[in-house]
């Protein structure tokens, strides 16, 4: 009995089991297995799902024809932000490669393969600067051009090479040379929309002038110079020189009526720094003595020496920034005098003139300044920056550098001290400074001092310490800046060239 249920029921499994095969397969021919696919996404968000990712690649190189005959590429790219990800799905819902292309050219634009050189300023809170280049060349050639602007081609060449002619008696060479900013460069996709440099003149003229790199031009008029053009257009000469370095070598290059010139301002986006060795002579500028003869009235003056420069050789490390001298200066060693300067001697008369009485309706009085003027530091000194336009902005002074923090300054003139704090009349960028008004309407100003010794209403004589040379308020290294004004400054008194004192 037990047999016979067995075999029965075996019987009934086998059926069973045959019926559940039979349905089973014939049910699988309705579904696929499970077939890798790729999901595209831009920015994030899913655009669709593809078969093929080189399908794709190949349609936008395909179709790009434009950009790759703009930039000499073999392949153009995805835009920035574009994303593929395989997958195994049993989703039928494919995207064909023709629409994802479609979303993707209307939306954003394509890259091409280069690379992204960053500028990071050590100044603080300065945006940093991105350059875009498809060989890394053309940024070097830009570099070593931007370079050979301030230095010149030759001294370049010699200082890469280590041929730089040795010091004999006097010359310069450049000790060492970098660049300030960080510098970083990276391989990159690049969106055809960013401005991608491939002539390195180009990426040079940025590299000058900024994002606002367009050529202003001048034409030569007679009796032009290049000081005159280069004041006119708010430029020093240095400037007007690196502007137009091809044709300009110097300051003496003679200019040609209806020659052009390009008197852009320059606003370098790299700061190159260089410290030079200078051996150079230097006048040593004589004193004026005088000597009082009380048999002579006031108005007499007898020269009974003449004076005579001397001069002297000076050794100095002198540290540019784009060819600005105006970071300091600092003496090796002590100056060899070659010749030294002769005093001049002056008689002068103490007994007073007989004033006669006043004529109702005449004009003028006789005033006498008695003495020359001073230089206001010690020597030896460097003359860093001169009178004139600076990056479009009038340098109402000279800057004089090289005596050393704190090392004494002089009152250039006898006078009467009508400023003597940080700021003032003067302004804030002036640091600690002096104002000292002279008897002849004229006023000179000493700034960035670290110390000030005279006080305001204090009258000074010519050659009196009045304070300590520093680099207080919106100076790079230390140094005096010496101005001149007739009238009172920046309240109706205008700047001049203090070193026309002493010419």
């Amino acid at each position: 009995m037990k047999t016979k249920k067995g075999i029965v029921l075996c019987f009934l499994m086998t059926i069973l089991l045959g019926v559940l095969m039979f349905f089973g397969f014939n049910n699988l021919e309705n579904y696929d297995t499970a077939t890798p696919i790729y999901q595209v996404y831009l920015d994030g968000e899913k655009i669709g799902l593809i078969t093929s990712k080189q399908d794709l690649y190949s349609m936008i190189n395909k179709e790009q024809v434009e950009i790759k005959d703009q930039y000499k590429v073999d392949q153009v790219y995805p835009p920035k932000g574009f994303k593929i990800i395989r997958m195994n799905t049993y989703d039928k819902e494919i995207t064909s490669t023709e629409k994802i292309y479609d979303s993707i050219k209307d939306d954003k634009e394509f890259t091409v393969k280069g690379y992204t050189i960053t500028i990071k300023s050590k100044e603080e809170g300065k945006a940093p600067i991105y350059i875009y280049v498809l060989d890394q060349d053309v940024f070097k050639e830009a570099i070593e051009m931007y370079v050979k602007t301030f230095i010149g081609e030759e001294r370049y060449k010699q200082y890469k090479e280590g041929t730089q002619p040795e010091i004999v008696e006097t010359g310069y060479t450049i000790n060492t040379m970098s660049i300030e900013e960080n510098i970083s460069i990276k391989e990159s996709l690049i969106g055809v929309n960013e401005k991608i440099y491939t002539d390195p003149n180009e990426l040079t003229r940025f590299l000058l002038f900024g994002e606002n790199n367009e050529e202003k031009l001048y034409t030569v008029a007679q009796g032009d110079t290049i000081s005159s053009i280069a004041e006119a257009n708010k430029l020093n000469t240095i400037e007007l020189i690196l502007a137009n370095n091809k044709t300009l070598k110097s300051e003496n290059t003679l200019l040609a009526i209806g020659q052009e010139l390009n008197v852009a301002l320059i606003k370098p986006v790299i700061s190159l720094v260089y410290e030079e060795t200078i051996v150079e002579d230097k006048e040593i500028l004589y004193q004026t003595i005088y000597e009082d003869d009380n048999t002579k009235t006031t108005d007499y003056r007898f020269t009974k020496q003449a004076g005579s420069k001397g001069l002297q050789r000076e050794t100095k490390l002198v540290r540019f920034v784009n060819g600005d001298p105006n970071s300091g200066a600092v003496f090796v060693g002590d100056p060899v005098v070659l010749r030294p300067p002769q005093n001049e001697i002056i008689v002068k008369g103490t007994r007073p003139v007989y004033v006669a009485p006043v004529i109702p309706q005449s004009y003028g009085t006789y005033v006498d300044t008695g003495d020359t003027w001073g230089w206001p530091t010690n020597s030896p000194y460097m003359i860093t920056s001169g009178y004139g336009y600076r990056w479009g902005a009038l340098h109402d002074g000279i800057d004089i550098s090289g005596t050393g923090y704190g090392s004494p300054i002089y009152a250039a003139l006898d006078g009467v001290v009508v400023s003597s704090q940080y700021g003032g009349m003067v302004g804030s960028s002036a640091g600690y400074n002096i104002v000292i008004e002279h008897s002849n309407g004229y006023y000179t100003v000493y700034a960035h001092c670290s110390a000030l010794y005279a006080h305001v209403g204090q009258y000074v004589s010519r050659g009196e310490v009045i304070a300590a040379m520093g680099h207080t308020g919106a100076a790079t290294g230390t140094h005096l800046h010496f101005g001149l004004f007739y009238g009172k400054p920046y309240n109706g008194g205008y700047s001049m060239n203090p070193l026309r004192l002493w010419k």
